[in-house]
């Protein structure tokens, strides 16, 4: 990218938010924190009214806009991209905002940037597996959390505890949401508990946002999601599997936390990360007698113990 360019893109990045910090455009274009100064140095001098300095942080001074952005056919694409993301990833409500922002954004996009959108979206999508898609969640609550998480407001909900299979009612103060596989999850401070929990937003059977405030300072999510990440067990699985056993496994290899294969003449080796030995033991059993398990030992034995639960049952 040249020096105009990059001016031009810093600009835009002052407008994104309050103060962005230098080494922060300096990260995002990959040049020296002395090039950073000298292109706000740059911007400053042709009369943009920035403030802040170096060590702290820019901003621009309020009431001061760029004209209507114009997108490059590459921005267009990744923001249809995105559409198609969101409207297969979050639930109704977050869909409907965020297709009103699109059509604001296509408002001031030119003609031919128009009508490459149009082209592209016949070429782009987002398939979901049918066993899946078929238990969607339509409120999915995205919005009500977001709302309570800006106006730092206390949440009411009725939540189903899968593991006692009974519902409580509780309020909780948000933190954030993530995504995790096909299931959205909210991390609040709960006051029923008294500590941090993560909540299954699927589990969610009621939430209502409520006008109680909050001012804890919270932990970032970022945080608890490294938590998360590190509390979750995976297990490191290899078995060989016979090559025309390759054709029948297909996606379903992705859901059991497939890392790699390596060809072994007539079999080949499978190596998986997988987050439950009992779920991986039962779909093994359905290629079981063409496939051998290399690690762990323990897998081995939920087959055996499998087999012979189903041996009982058969008359």
């Amino acid at each position: 990218m040249n020096r105009i360019d990059r001016m031009a893109a810093i600009l835009i990045q002052l407008q994104s938010k309050r103060v962005v910090k230098a080494q922060e455009i300096a990260d995002r274009f990959s040049v020296s924190l002395r090039t950073v100064y000298r292109d706000i140095r740059a911007l400053d001098e042709s009369g943009v009214p920035i403030i802040g300095e170096a060590g702290t942080g820019y901003s621009i001074m309020e009431g001061y806009r760029l004209p209507p952005v114009m997108f490059t056919k590459e921005e267009a694409t990744a923001l249809l991209t995105a559409e198609k993301l969101v409207g297969k990833l979050t639930d109704t409500a977050t869909r409907e905002v965020y297709q009103a922002a699109m059509f604001k954004i296509k408002s001031v996009l030119r003609m031919t940037e128009k009508d490459h959108l149009e082209n592209m979206d016949r070429h782009i999508e987002v398939v979901e597996v049918p066993a899946y898609s078929k238990t969607k969640t339509e409120n999915a609550y995205i919005q009500q959390i977001l709302k309570a998480i800006a106006g730092k407001l206390v949440l009411n909900i009725d939540y189903f505890a899968e593991h006692n299979q009974e519902i409580t009612n509780r309020n909780a103060e948000p933190v954030g949401i993530y995504l995790m596989g096909r299931y959205w999850y909210l991390i609040a401070y709960c006051h029923l508990r008294k500590d941090y929990r993560t909540f299954k937003i699927d589990n969610i059977r009621y939430l209502s946002v409520t006008s109680i405030p909050y001012d804890t300072p919270h932990p970032a999510l970022q945080s608890f999601l490294k938590k998360v990440c590190e509390e979750q067990e995976l297990h490191a699985i290899t078995i060989l599997v016979e090559k025309e056993v390759m054709k029948w496994l297909g996606e379903q290899k992705f859901y059991h936390g497939f890392l790699s294969q390596k060809d072994r003449g007539k079999q080949v080796e499978l190596r998986f990360l997988s987050a439950s030995l009992s779920g991986f033991a039962r779909w093994f059993m359905l290629y079981g007698e063409m496939a051998e398990i290399i690690e762990p030992y323990e897998l081995n034995n939920l087959v055996r113990k499998n087999i012979e639960n189903l041996a009982g049952r058969l008359k």
